[in-house]
């Protein structure tokens, strides 16, 4: 098949991947981040505008920073919309607004292509292990489609609902693990504080029902310091702005999402927006002038 990815950073670049392995043609054009030279020798081609990745592409894929990003690369001049003829579809990897996923759905409907919005969770580990969970909101028929595609880039892949549904699902999963974060972030600064070794009361609560993939993977981060980005704050920081003005759209409280954004803001105000969001543990260390390490 002819896939245009648009969006080769740290998690697009091995999904296009796994893509080109399975014997795909891949297309795409620079944002941002130049392609990969292993992408490049591997036969993919490098168009000049987001259009011509279009015209050459069965399905185009998305996997973009933030809502602006996906909406200039879809209808600006010389966008992927303008190169899209009857039949293709178009699959949104990105973390973007619910709302105006489905306005972009709409409009990309409007010139007789399908859509999917299928954002990610996972991280750099779960794009380089094609064990990516993806969050896919589309038409059945259309879900269906595309489900092939999707099983060579992740493991967990759930039709949620209509379109919008599966960025909805992000949001939420968003939430959760910035929570998480959080929670665990504060009870190894505790533990320094109280005299402890954060490394072994970690260990110790591995064994027990506080025991997650948070604690497992990001609080040995924050003990060894490693913030070298698997997913960035900023990013990170973006999808709780998401949560919140969906919140507010909603009608709805989150209050705890509210604090963990500010320990967000916290960290980008000091330095840390490209830092892995593990990182949040030096808000946390900031303000009870304990580190872990």
């Amino acid at each position: 098949m002819n896939i245009g990815f648009i969006g080769l950073g740290i998690m697009g670049a091995p999904m296009a991947g796994h893509l080109a392995a399975a014997g795909h043609r891949i297309a795409t054009v620079t944002h941002r981040t130049a392609p990969p030279a292993a992408l490049v020798e591997s036969g993919l081609v490098v168009c000049g505008s987001p259009r011509e990745v279009a015209e050459q592409a069965d399905v185009v894929v998305l996997m973009l920073p933030d809502t602006p990003d996906v909406e200039k690369v879809l209808f600006a001049a010389g966008g992927v919309a303008e190169g899209l003829a009857a039949g293709t579809t178009v699959i949104d990897m990105s973390s973007i607004d619910p709302i105006a996923t489905r306005n972009f759905a709409r409009r990309i409907a409007e010139v007789g292509c399908d859509y999917v919005d299928a954002p990610v969770s996972g991280g750099e580990i779960g794009a380089k292990n094609a064990a990516l969970t993806i969050m896919c909101g589309a038409e059945a028929p259309v879900f269906e489609r595309v489900l092939p595609l999707l099983q060579l880039m992740g493991k967990n892949i759930t039709h949620v609902g209509g379109i919008g549904d599966g960025q909805v699902a992000k949001v939420a999963n968003q939430i959760i693990v910035a929570l998480n974060i959080e929670a665990v972030a504060e009870a190894l600064v505790f533990a320094a504080k109280a005299g402890a070794d954060p490394a072994k009361v970690r260990e110790a609560l591995l064994g027990g029902f506080a025991s997650s993939r948070i604690l497992e993977v990001h609080a040995e981060r924050m003990i060894t310091r490693s913030f070298q980005p698997g997913f960035r704050i900023g990013l990170h920081q973006k999808d709780l702005n998401l949560a919140l003005s969906s919140a507010r759209a909603l009608g709805l409280s989150l209050p705890n999402t509210a604090i963990a954004q500010q320990m967000f803001s916290t960290c980008v105000a000091h330095g840390g927006a490209d830092l892995d969001h593990s990182a949040m543990v030096r808000a946390i260390e900031l303000m009870s002038d304990c580190k872990l390490g």
